[in-house]
């Protein structure tokens, strides 16, 4: 189930701008969040962690469409699936 979040690439998109309550233009997540991502454990928890990201994203009133595709361009750029594609077959196994 949350195999297809295991080798997730992080969610920055490499803006790394700082700005609102220290947190990235670009992916919305703070440095913190940024250096503690690759260590957020299983593919479950790291599921976890891009829905709270998506959530957050709307309710700063931002239109995530950019940063969904931003994300899927860095994981074609790096030859691993997007997650994010995947992620209604996840929602549909539980």
């Amino acid at each position: 189930m949350g195999d297809r979040f295991a080798d997730a690439p992080s969610p920055c998109i490499d803006i790394c701008k700082y700005k609102r309550q220290g947190r990235c233009v670009g992916c919305s997540m703070t440095k913190m969040e940024k250096d503690s991502f690759p260590r957020s454990g299983s593919g479950e928890a790291k599921k976890r962690f891009f829905e709270t990201l998506l959530a957050r994203l709307e309710a700063e009133h931002k239109n995530p469409a950019f940063w969904i595709m931003s994300y899927r361009r860095k994981c074609e750029l790096e030859g691993v699936p997007c997650p994010l594609d995947l992620s209604e077959a996840v929602d549909g196994e539980a």
